[in-house]
């Protein structure tokens, strides 16, 4: 996995531990790879997904569907197929996050979450955005002797400082998460 799409997928991840109430979450992903467009809901104890549904969708269409334990993606847009997977071991735990593989320019859009419960109709809802851009140019210099040089990118492009930061943020997060 890139250093990028592993930035990204922390950036999006620290986003959620925000309290609520705050903006929408925004994510960032480039063409081609992957992203993981976070949503969780604090269940009491594990979710009963026979009693459940978790919708993911761009206004009316359907991008993934889960339904009474499974995946029902027969209703699902033709664009998503084959490209969407949620953390099926973590759901029982209020995971209710969505990956998206190979990331397209048409994927760029307002994503909704919803879990429904069935037993009480309990409705929770979250709004990520999804922000697509063309991955970043390495530019290649060539040598009077016709080989060229290793592409690099500019300093614009260069990590910032904060990631220990937020890996360090994440790792407390899913830790305390996971007890």
């Amino acid at each position: 996995m890139k250093w990028e799409t592993g930035l990204w997928m922390v950036a999006c991840l620290l986003l959620v531990s925000l309290p609520r109430g705050q903006a929408d979450t925004i994510c960032h992903a480039f063409v081609g790879e992957t992203v993981v467009l976070p949503c969780t809901t604090t269940p009491p104890g594990e979710l009963i997904f026979s009693q459940s549904r978790l919708y993911w969708q761009i206004d009316k269409k359907i991008v993934h569907f889960f339904h009474k334990g499974q995946d029902s993606l027969e209703d699902q847009d033709k664009h998503f197929r084959g490209r969407t997977s949620l953390f099926l071991d973590q759901m029982k735990h209020g995971n209710l996050s969505l990956m998206i593989s190979n990331v397209q320019l048409r994927d760029n859009a307002e994503y909704i979450c919803i879990y429904k419960q069935d037993e009480d109709h309990q409705t929770k809802k979250t709004k990520i955005k999804l922000s697509v851009s063309a991955p970043p140019r390495t530019e290649e210099a060539s040598f009077p002797s016709g080989q060229s040089q290793i592409p690099s990118r500019s300093s614009t492009e260069a990590p910032h400082l904060t990631l220990p930061l937020l890996s360090l943020h994440l790792l407390v997060t899913l830790g305390v998460w996971h007890l």
